[in-house]
């Protein structure tokens, strides 16, 4: 008994050495445990990293409304330190090829190498691959690619490569390139990274390029509002002495050159009121003004049915010529069935203004022959004259008509005879004019044939 139980103790004991080393040797829960946790710790560091990174772009993405280019700088900046790339770079859409609009890491030489050269698509460079192609490309050792072969890459050193597109509406409109100067290709967390930030680069570009369509928008809206007041403070100079279809025609022309210092031959028509000067020494100034009002709306009316261009008026004397600054096909015709119309109208308006108690008449003088035109004044006040022996002769007959007559000159007789009756009135030393000027009375136009 007791030598069996001596026998035994021995095994005992071997066992328990034997289970001690299998103590030792297995891996104890607490390491395990600890590995666990500095893990998870890492990942949620990395987490949170790129979590500040992107709010940090989206943040510069929001304030730069216009500029794009602190955007892309924050990108490149950004990616490769998440990323753990030594050199960033973005390519953008520059009509058939791709050139560098940011970067970060390379040196001076690559880059002046990198916008000489601009990226045409291909598969022989990262940025042309990824163009090509649409999608993401990584190049895990640019030297052990055959179909590598950029010159800038024994500028730059790099070995390592990821090309992300930059897609808008199915269409590749640039490239972020990061580079490694090891072998070290790109984990998947680090791509999908790229990816979100080009996603964000895409919105920034589009953004940018909405904002600069708008910006073009308001600044053509604002030349447009200029040009269009500008050509209000014209057509509102052009009126006070142009019919309306004829200051429009000067606007629409954008130029003013009509109206430039120039010689013509015109037809010139005179009028005013006999019995005027008489009248406003006596009457109110009120009753003067009121009458005044009437008269000029009727002959203004008038003027501009036959588009005549209102040279002057003073009172009640108004010049009116034809065929300048729009020439007129027969311009002594327009003056004097214009004055017919005139004689007409104020037949009624002269009656009205008797039974009033005003003896006021009416009177017209023509005349055709040379003129220099043009604008006379000074800034903020121009008006539109004809100087020459022609305006004269108007203002001179048109002093010598009675109430009710349309006095022409020789020169009109012989332009329009075949169209208008006439009276012979005489012959009139006309104030500065040297020789006696005959001078006929208007009494109608003739049928047309």
């Amino acid at each position: 008994m007791r030598r069996r139980g001596q026998s035994e103790q021995p095994r005992r004991q071997g066992a328990g050495k034997s289970k001690a080393r299998e103590a030792r040797a297995a891996p104890l829960p607490d390491a395990n445990l600890q590995e666990q946790l500095d893990q998870r710790g890492r990942e949620r560091d990395e987490a949170l990293e790129q979590l500040t990174a992107t709010s940090e772009v989206l943040q510069v993405i929001s304030q730069s409304t216009f500029d794009l280019q602190s955007v892309l700088s924050t990108l490149v900046h950004a990616a490769g330190q998440l990323c753990r790339a030594e050199s960033v770079q973005v390519f953008l859409r520059d009509g058939e090829v791709y050139r560098l609009a940011a970067d970060n890491g390379f040196s001076p030489e690559y880059q002046q190498y990198v916008r000489e050269h601009p990226i045409r698509p291909g598969r022989n460079t990262l940025v042309a691959r990824t163009l090509l192609e649409g999608k993401t490309v990584h190049i895990h050792d640019a030297l052990a690619d055959p179909e590598y072969n950029y010159a800038g890459q024994k500028l730059a050193g790099y070995r390592t490569m990821l090309g992300v597109p930059l897609i808008r509406d199915e269409n590749c409109i640039g490239v972020i390139a990061l580079t490694r100067s090891k072998v070290n290709p790109f984990t998947e967390n680090q791509i999908k990274l790229v990816t979100n930030f080009a996603a964000q680069a895409v919105i920034a570009i589009e953004n940018t390029r909405l904002l600069n369509d708008l910006k073009f928008l308001n600044e053509q809206l604002e030349h447009r509002v200029a040009d269009q007041v500008g050509e209000i403070e014209r057509m509102g100079r052009l009126r006070r002495f142009l019919p309306p279809q004829v200051a429009d025609l000067i606007v629409a022309s954008g130029s003013e050159k009509q109206l430039e210092s120039h010689r013509r031959e015109i037809t010139a028509l005179f009028c005013d009121l006999r019995g005027f000067t008489g009248f406003s020494e006596s009457s109110d100034p009120e009753d003067v003004m009121t009458l005044l009002r009437d008269y000029h709306a009727a002959i203004g009316e008038i003027i501009i049915k036959y588009s005549g261009t209102l040279e002057r008026y003073a009172g009640d004397g108004v010049m009116v010529i034809f065929n300048d600054p729009v020439p007129v096909t027969n311009p002594a015709l327009q003056a004097v069935r214009m004055a017919l119309d005139m004689r007409a109208a104020f037949g009624t308006l002269i009656e009205k203004w008797r039974r009033m108690g005003h003896d006021l008449g009416f009177g017209i003088g023509i005349a055709h022959g040379f003129a220099t035109l043009g604008t006379v004044g000074f800034e903020g006040r121009f008006d539109y004259a004809a100087i020459g022996t022609v305006s004269n002769v108007a203002s001179r007959l048109c002093d010598e008509a009675k109430p009710g007559q349309i006095l022409i000159s020789p020169r009109v007789l012989l332009a329009i005879e075949d169209a208008i009756t006439v009276e012979v009135v005489g012959e009139f030393d006309l104030k500065g004019i040297r020789r006696p000027m005959a001078a006929y009375n208007v009494l109608a136009t003739k049928p047309a044939n």
